[in-house]
């Protein structure tokens, strides 16, 4: 085993297919193990570059493998795509993950710590728990719907139905069954408090969650949802790399010597430019309450575009300056010294939002 130079893992949830390769690309091991298994076979392994899908349970093994000395690297499944050769099976993946990470320009995934996966779990239950409180509102208008009882939209039918059930003649067990859902409505609630009460704690203990709420109209929850998914964000180069990970950048589709720029990509991570655009939006809900060299772009900008490419470019501003601060940019001093460049950057090199 003193030759092998890469390892390719591809992920099960009890089975792991492996491929090695030595110093020229050359296979010189492959093998299926069970988990146990493939803990020991690696234990015995000298340390070397292993490489895995970004998939369930990667993170987790990313870090047993720190532990184990070897070099772990995750890679996302839409770049090993390509390297897959002829059929598919468990070790042309393992084989095609290997290839991949052999490319001086992968980009890779860095690996999450325990911490963040853990606020990640509780994020993920919060956006459930909402999901399910949305639902239940929607059952009960649809129920009042079709006997006759029209309710204005959202959680107005949870404080009117003591009075709907009242003055009006609805079964027996439908008035049971309404009051039921309310209960369940309520019971949503705290746990949505509580669930926030604990990202409010944990945001409170971690350093990079409070430069983050430095950043105009950034609360708890974005700052909580940034802080987890990028971490201390040293896998970006620079702030404008992670604005391009999330998809606040424009869309190239260039030929011919001809650089044709479109609307924004809308890649990557869904929620957190969801929540950036959020951001962007209140800051230009609240715009006369604001001052600074900011706001009067924003001001001057209004203007002559609409509100909604305003609140794009305010929105990239926004997650440029989040990837910033990620990267160790210090709070209040930091942002009044650079907000003129960063204004600058991004006139000069966004001109587009402005042109088109």
């Amino acid at each position: 085993m003193e030759n092998i130079a890469l390892i390719g893992i591809d992920l099960g949830k009890n089975s792991f297919h492996i491929h090695c390769q030595d110093h020229r690309g050359k296979a010189v091991y492959r093998k299926k193990f069970t988990r146990p298994k493939l803990i020991e076979f690696l234990a015995t392994c000298p340390a070397t570059t292993i490489a895995m899908e970004a998939c369930g349970g990667s993170h987790f093994m990313a870090r047993k493998l720190e532990e184990l000395g070897h070099f772990p690297k995750l890679i996302s499944p839409q770049f090993v795509r390509p390297f897959v050769k002829s059929n598919k099976n468990d070790f042309v993946d393992a084989e095609a993950i290997c290839e991949a990470a052999s490319r001086p320009s992968m980009r890779f995934v860095q690996p999450r710590t325990e911490s963040q996966q853990a606020m990640r779990a509780l994020h993920r239950v919060r956006e459930s728990l909402v999901q399910d409180k949305v639902k239940t509102t929607n059952q009960m208008h649809a129920f009042l719907l079709e006997f006759g009882i029209s309710v204005p939209r959202g959680a107005a039918v949870i404080s009117r139905l003591s009075t709907l059930l009242e003055d009006s003649s609805l079964p027996l067990y439908l008035s049971q069954l309404l009051l039921k859902l309310q209960q369940h409505y309520h019971y949503l609630v705290e746990q949505i408090k509580d669930l926030e009460s604990q990202l409010k704690r944990k945001l409170d203990e971690d350093e990079v969650g409070q430069r983050l709420l430095s950043i105009p109209c950034v609360g708890t929850l974005t700052a909580s949802t940034i802080s987890t998914e990028i971490g201390d964000g040293k896998q970006y180069a620079s702030s404008r790399d992670f604005a391009a990970a999330t998809g606040l950048v424009p869309r190239q589709y260039s030929t011919g010597g001809r650089t044709t720029l479109l609307g924004i990509s809308k890649r990557g991570n869904k929620k957190i430019r969801t929540l950036l655009v959020q951001c962007a939006r209140v800051f230009i809900q609240k715009l006369e309450h604001q001052s600074g060299k900011l706001a009067d772009w924003v001001r001057e900008l209004l203007c002559r575009k609409s509100n909604f490419v305003v609140t794009c470019a305010l929105h990239l501003c926004s997650g440029k300056q989040a990837g910033q601060n990620s990267l160790g940019t210090d709070g209040a001093t930091a942002n009044l010294r650079s907000i003129k460049a960063e204004i600058h950057q991004f006139k000069q090199s966004f001109i587009w939002f402005c042109e088109y």
